[in-house]
């Protein structure tokens, strides 16, 4: 007895799987970067923001408490060798016109455009923006001036 058997002719088929399987892989590698990248600059957003209304509240006055936590927001964020487009730093030192023995604190935001123009990702956009905000408290009974 004769079987037949019909034989199919494979040939092509990993070029096929390959045309379909590569960007897959590409498109799914530019979203774990994606992720990772975002992930680390608001880490690094954030202790920026920490750093920044922690050194603004131990100042003697708002003016040098303003200037002294724009520079440590941004050394910080040098330090974790963030690279941001731009990097903006907003303080709030309204409280240190309060009197000693009331209550204040002092406010940090910082807004980081983080650069993800490099990724090529579809539906990605070649910016995002960051933005974290940290409170510290001020001494309530130390002098201000």
């Amino acid at each position: 007895m004769r079987f037949w058997r019909r034989e199919t002719d494979e040939r092509g088929s990993a070029a096929v799987e390959a045309a379909v399987g590569v960007p897959a892989f590409v498109l799914f590698i530019g979203l774990i970067i994606f992720g990772g990248r975002t992930a680390t600059t608001h880490s690094a957003v954030e202790s920026a923001a920490a750093d920044a209304a922690r050194t603004a509240s131990i100042a003697r006055n708002a003016t040098d408490g303003k200037a002294e936590a724009k520079s440590a927001a941004q050394s910080s964020l040098a330090n974790q060798d963030i690279h941001c487009l731009t990097v903006t730093v907003t303080i709030d030192v309204s409280d240190f016109a309060k009197t000693v023995g009331q209550a204040g604190s002092v406010s940090a935001t910082v807004e980081c455009l983080l650069d993800l123009g490099d990724l090529s990702v579809p539906g990605i956009p070649g910016s995002r923006l960051i933005k974290a905000t940290s409170t510290s408290p001020l001494d309530t009974f130390r002098e201000r001036q």
